[in-house]
């Protein structure tokens, strides 16, 4: 944070000076971020930027410098900051203001900083609440018919039909914090209000006189001429609790509360079944099973035929196909590759979540959570390829260069693939999203030079281990499989799977789809990971009892089937993207079409394979314990 010492004659000469950096513009109607730069602002000739991580680059903020230049306590009235001219019978001014209104049209906003806090638009909504947006538009506009869009409905003096209006001057207030006269004082808040003014003098503006408008049908010669004031306040908030006037006007903790009340009485009732099954059904079978094995010694001792013997312990429900249900999958390779993939992301989301609720991820370290993830994503590379070989050996798989390469390759090449065509678009659009030249390679290099020798290194642990040995023999010839009834096929039993682990998120999803697609801020880390917990639970109960269902009707192929009950989530999710696109989103734009479906398609598979694995894991655990406990032979 900045230190402001304190400011008596005695202690310092100069006022401390108070800097404002400016970032990357968005909308709600597009995609497409656009530096600052990118629209024909004021401008500092020669300024260096800020260091930004990979997080920032990554999320397309781009930090630079402003030429709004202020003091401590110094406060200024409606002064100048540069003129820009236009003459619309040059094609090069023409292009630059069509941009400009272009912007406005689809209600572009600032995002200001300062003190890396960012200049908040603090404005009334219903019942009488205050919204504190981070970011402020840069003009509005009145449509054909006068109808006032975005934010032109504040003032009533925007009226004029097909007319734009720019908001050319900002009344900056400062909040500050006073420590003492020892210690100085700290800001703790920047709040601002914009306006148009059509400044009269050039020379010495006034910010009087109507509003700056910019008629579609305007040709000639125009000025705009860009004016800001600014105004101190000393407030009681301390500096350690200066985000929470914009985090409490977010009123979404009730709602939140709601969504976590439902996901648990969703885990009860599934925790209830399945403690039902294991504590009743499984203990009835086993005790039968005990006494219908000392009934048949008795007659072993007796008659000394073993077919009575097999003939008896072949008789109850899940136990019929006992020799079979470890039965290697088939397209085991792809099985194992994804649940290699699935357990890399698994892991790096419970360690970026943890750190994230410990406070290392907030808002106020920009860019931290995407430089988390993606940091661990590329050192888990071990994990991810000692479960995939693991697996792949107990499929009985031979092919362990193939299975090393497809974990190291595979999904993450579809995601780099995507992400790159996204990328392509990005840049012909001229978009300050698309992902500079020299940070690809710096990916390409952390994938390559780090994630795939840790790769192969989980790899060789895993393919050097025993194969897991299973608590029964697998039989040699397999077992038919009889009729199923319509519950108990795959695609339906696959479909039901998916629809309890999707209502215990779908209320935290629409929060993390704002956050992304309408540029609002997320902070609530706490509720997030208390979701996820209860994701990992419902994902494993769920695909459990589907499981022992399954099981019960003689369906033996088990593996697939519950990596794709739980990774069906991931279709709801796809489907609700599809929902929240046409009913929530103002999107336009075939580019910003385009670019929203191919980055929901990474999210859709990276959630796919998370949730893929905790349901086979889980039912992997479930299958192992209920064959070990009746010790089949």
């Amino acid at each position: 944070s900045i230190f402001l010492p304190s400011l008596s004659p005695n202690q310092c000469a100069t006022l401390p000076a108070i800097e404002l950096f400016v970032n990357r513009l968005d909308s709600v109607e597009s995609v497409l971020p656009y530096e600052y730069a990118a629209f024909d602002f004021c401008q500092l000739e020669k300024e260096n930027r800020p260091s930004e991580n990979l997080g920032q680059v990554l999320f397309g903020e781009r930090i630079e410098p402003s030429p709004y230049k202020f003091h401590f306590k110094k406060e200024e009235q409606c002064k100048p900051v540069c003129i820009k001219n236009y003459d619309l019978s040059k094609e090069q001014d023409k292009s630059k203001l069509m941009f400009l209104k272009n912007g406005m049209s689809l209600n572009y906003q600032h995002h200001w900083i300062i003190d890396n806090m960012p200049v908040t638009w603090c404005y009334d909504v219903e019942d009488g609440q205050k919204f504190c947006n981070p970011g402020f538009p840069i003009g509005c506009y009145v449509t054909k018919d006068g109808h006032p869009k975005d934010a032109c409905v504040i003032s009533s003096s925007f009226n004029q039909k097909d007319t734009y209006y720019i908001f050319n001057h900002v009344d900056i207030t400062i909040h500050f914090h006073s420590e003492g006269n020892e210690v100085g004082a700290r800001l703790v808040a920047a709040k601002l209000e914009p306006r148009s003014f059509k400044h009269t003098n050039i020379d010495k503006p006034d910010c009087t006189g109507g509003s700056m408008d910019i008629s579609n049908e305007f040709k000639g010669k125009l000025g705009i001429l860009y004016t800001y004031s600014v105004k101190y306040i000393e407030s009681h908030f301390k500096w350690a609790s200066r985000w929470d006037y914009i985090l409490e006007s977010m009123p979404h903790t009730n709602i939140q509360w709601f969504s976590i009340m439902n996901s648990l009485v969703i885990v009860l009732f599934l925790s209830g079944m399945v403690a039902m099954i294991m504590l009743r059904t499984l203990h009835k079978d086993i005790a039968r099973y005990n006494q219908m094995d000392s009934t048949v010694s008795l007659i072993l001792t007796l008659c000394n035929d073993i077919s009575v013997y097999e003939e008896a312990q072949e008789e109850f429900g899940w136990k019929l196909v006992h020799g079979d249900v470890f039965r290697p999958p088939r397209k085991g390779m792809l099985l194992s590759v994804f649940l290699g993939s699935g357990a890399q992301i698994l892991i790096m989301t419970f360690v970026t979540l943890f750190f994230a609720c410990l406070g290392f991820l907030s808002p106020a370290n920009r860019g931290a959570l995407m430089t988390c993830a993606v940091v661990l994503w590329v050192l888990l590379g071990t994990p991810a390829g000692y479960v995939a070989a693991r697996f792949y050996k107990s499929f009985g798989g031979e092919k362990w260069k193939t299975n090393v390469l497809l974990t190291s390759f595979l999904c993450p090449g579809i995601v780099f693939a995507d992400f790159f065509i996204m990328n392509l678009i990005l840049w012909g659009e001229g978009s300050s999203a698309a992902i500079p030249f020299g940070t690809l390679v710096a990916i390409l290099s952390m994938w390559f030079g780090i994630s795939v020798p840790l790769t192969f290194i989980g790899a060789y642990f895993g393919f050097k281990k025993h194969v897991m040995e299973h608590p029964v023999r697998i039989n040699q010839i397999p077992r038919q499989i009889p009729e199923q009834s319509f519950y108990t096929k795959p695609l339906p039993g696959i479909v039901m799977g998916g629809i309890l682990p999707f209502g215990c998120i779908f209320i935290q999803l629409f929060f993390i789809l704002n956050s992304i697609w309408s540029h609002q801020m997320y902070y609530m880390f706490g509720f997030l990971f208390l979701v996820f917990i209860i994701l990992v639970i419902t994902c494993s109960e769920a695909t459990i009892l589907l499981c022992y269902f399954h099981l019960c009707a003689e369906d033996y192929h088990w593996q697939w089937r519950s990596f794709l009950t739980s990774g069906f989530t991931a279709i709801y999710f796809s489907i609700y993207a599809v929902h929240y696109f046409f009913t929530k989103l103002q999107i336009t734009g075939t580019a910003s079409t385009i670019l929203y479906f191919g980055y929901t398609m990474i999210m859709a598979l990276i959630f796919f394979l998370f949730t893929g694995t905790i349901g086979f894991f889980a039912c992997f655990w479930f299958v192992t314990k209920i064959y070990s406990v009746v010790k089949v032979d």
